[in-house]
């Protein structure tokens, strides 16, 4: 079953400095019936503007994963962790026990586009941790590229729980696909373009959740750019 989230219905904040969507519930936004999907708890859509930002602040006991779409944002956090974050390239922290971070756009005259996903690790109480790291383009064409999964498999990120996340980068009539275990869950998010889902069509940022499903056929035929997750229940 193919549950869809359309973009429109994703909740929405626009505070000048920030333009911001949140598929599940975040900050001022709270649906109950969108607290996330499996252990899989945040997708945040932010345009930040030129120098602007989020100052230092904490988090604890979450894998977050930062993918930017366009521009550049500069991260400093408790760990003197500091790094520039640009398309291609995938940041992950995990909060573990507690870090502080910053999270600013890098130019002053472009705004920076990004995704910001929240994963629940498999316990709390971890070290926490910090990494960055750029993902050939080719290796998403047409095909579903890990960015970051449990065993760091294919040179992805390793995260601290029994989730999967991939890429894929479709060109006009193409497809990818994905084959699920018995009993997993499925995340799908597009961020540009169109694509269809095992027959339920998706938009620019759309959504869909996926259970009970034994695979994933994801095709376009005017080109898209989508996440999948592959999730335990």
């Amino acid at each position: 079953m193919i549950t869809p989230r359309p973009s429109s219905a994703r909740g929405h904040f626009d505070h000048g400095w920030l333009d911001t969507h949140h598929t599940f519930s975040f900050g001022d936004y709270y649906s109950p019936d969108h607290m996330g999907f499996g252990p899989l708890r945040v997708i945040n859509e932010d345009i930040v503007a030129p120098g602007a930002g989020f100052p230092l602040h904490p988090h604890r006991d979450m894998e977050i994963i930062t993918v930017v779409l366009s521009g550049a944002l500069e991260h400093k956090d408790s760990l003197g962790s500091h790094g520039v974050i640009r398309p291609g390239e995938v940041q992950h922290m995990t909060a573990g026990k507690g870090v502080r971070h910053s999270e600013f756009n890098a130019s002053q005259t472009e705004p920076v586009h990004l995704l910001q996903v929240w994963i629940m690790p498999r316990e709390k109480g971890l070290p926490p941790g910090y990494g960055q790291k750029t993902f050939d383009a080719a290796g998403r064409a047409d095909r579903l590229q890990v960015l970051a999964s449990p065993d760091g498999r294919d040179g992805s990120i390793t995260i601290q729980q029994d989730a999967t996340m991939m890429r894929a980068t479709l060109d006009a009539n193409t497809k990818a696909t994905h084959t699920l275990a018995s009993g997993r869950l499925a995340w799908i998010q597009v961020m540009s373009g169109s694509a269809r889902v095992n027959g339920i069509d998706l938009a620019t940022g759309d959504g869909a959740g996926a259970e009970n499903e034994s695979s994933l056929t994801i095709e376009s035929t005017s080109g898209a750019d989508v996440l999948v997750f592959d999730l335990p229940r």
